[in-house]
């Protein structure tokens, strides 16, 4: 078995608990609000575009010995610019004041994942990211476009309104196995524990953003 096989199997239970939070199952079921996807857009924002500062850190902290890594990590930089203004777009496209959230503040359960990333990273092992990669990646590819599709489907909103979704979907699918590669690469069996590890932790801290989401918090960003 491959590490990447063993950190899908050994986080099952965790990414259980992110795809079980109520939100997840209603919307794959065609029972969303305007508000609801818009207050995960706005959320989805407040950690997004902490992405490519959260990669320049690890890239910074990776030993010379994992420079085949870091060039990696420059790969991911490139792909992820400016991926958090497609969704304040997408916020727009669905008749909201983009500006708006752009200053809004993040929930709580936001903010707890993108503190534990960059302490991840600055404390203990810049490794641990890519268990975050694995987390939001592999929850992208599985149900992105499906999101997208029944959102579309009950809300009857734009095509322009789902740029964030849909290019996180089955279509990064070269992204997944681009990460799947470089798992392969990791050998040493702390490095490995620290990445499940991490993976884990993101599993439940993704999770509970979604469990925290309030469609009242879309109200004030209304256009």
């Amino acid at each position: 078995m491959s590490f990447f096989q063993r950190l899908q199997q050994e986080t099952s239970t965790e990414r259980n608990y992110l795809m079980s939070a109520q939100i997840i199952e209603n919307c794959l079921a065609g029972e969303i609000s305007l508000n609801d996807y818009v207050a995960f857009l706005q959320q989805a924002y407040h950690h997004v575009k902490h992405t490519t500062p959260l990669l320049m850190a690890t890239g910074a902290r990776l030993p010379e010995s994992k420079e085949w890594l870091r060039e990696a990590v420059a790969e991911y930089i490139e792909e992820e610019l400016g991926h958090q203004e497609w969704i304040l777009n997408d916020i727009e496209a669905c008749g909201f004041d983009k500006e708006k959230a752009r200053r809004s503040q993040p929930n709580l359960s936001t903010e707890l994942m993108v503190s534990y990333a960059y302490d991840t990273i600055n404390r203990v092992n810049p490794l641990g990211f890519f268990g975050m990669v694995n987390v939001l990646e592999g929850t992208s590819i599985k149900i992105a476009d499906l999101a997208a599709d029944k959102i579309q489907g009950v809300l009857n909103l734009p095509a322009n309104a789902f740029s964030y979704l849909r290019s996180h979907g089955a279509l990064d699918q070269d992204h997944i196995k681009f990460y799947e590669g470089l798992m392969s690469r990791i050998e040493d069996a702390s490095e490995q524990a620290q990445i499940i590890h991490s993976s884990k932790a993101f599993y439940y801290l993704y999770g509970n953003i979604f469990r925290e989401l309030s469609p009242i918090q879309a109200e004030v960003i209304a256009a």
